[in-house]
């Protein structure tokens, strides 16, 4: 590994009680949204959730992420996989990134397979402006299986 990029996971507060097993291991793995850290070494500074609609702790989970070096803040696949996804993704990303100037990728694990399909059979994806949203998780079939 050349370098180290620091890291923090904002989850959903529907999943505030999450021990994050999936992101962690996603980030260990570097897969999903993680796959992109080819030739760095990933240092987790920060995970918390939102606080719930609308987002209450996203300023200071932010702030304090940043204060403990995080060059990259990922909004976890929770947000995405939920039912309904979460409204606010994209007010997240762009807050977080004009705020503290500071990457935000959208999504950590990838898209288990129960996911996928469900959200398939709703249509709740079929929407084009969802498909840059859901990309960085997109992983192959053994993947996505894998994490069910």
């Amino acid at each position: 590994m050349s370098t180290k990029t620091k890291v923090g996971i904002i989850i959903c507060d529907r999943y505030r009680r999450c021990a994050g097993g999936k992101c962690l291991r996603a980030m260990r793995n570097k897969e999903g949204a993680f796959s992109i850290y080819t030739d760095t070494e990933l240092e987790l500074v920060g995970y918390t959730t939102c606080d719930g609609c609308p987002g209450g702790n996203i300023e200071y989970a932010g702030e304090e992420m940043v204060k403990n070096g995080a060059e990259v803040i990922h909004l976890a696949t929770g947000l995405v996989v939920g039912y309904p996804p979460c409204p606010y993704i994209e007010t997240f990303k762009a807050f977080l990134e004009k705020r503290y100037g500071v990457q935000v990728v959208v999504g950590t694990h990838p898209i288990p397979t129960k996911y996928l399909d469900m959200h398939t059979h709703l249509g709740t994806w079929a929407d084009p402006a969802w498909e840059p949203l859901i990309a960085p998780t997109m992983a192959d079939e053994a993947t996505r299986l894998d994490y069910n």
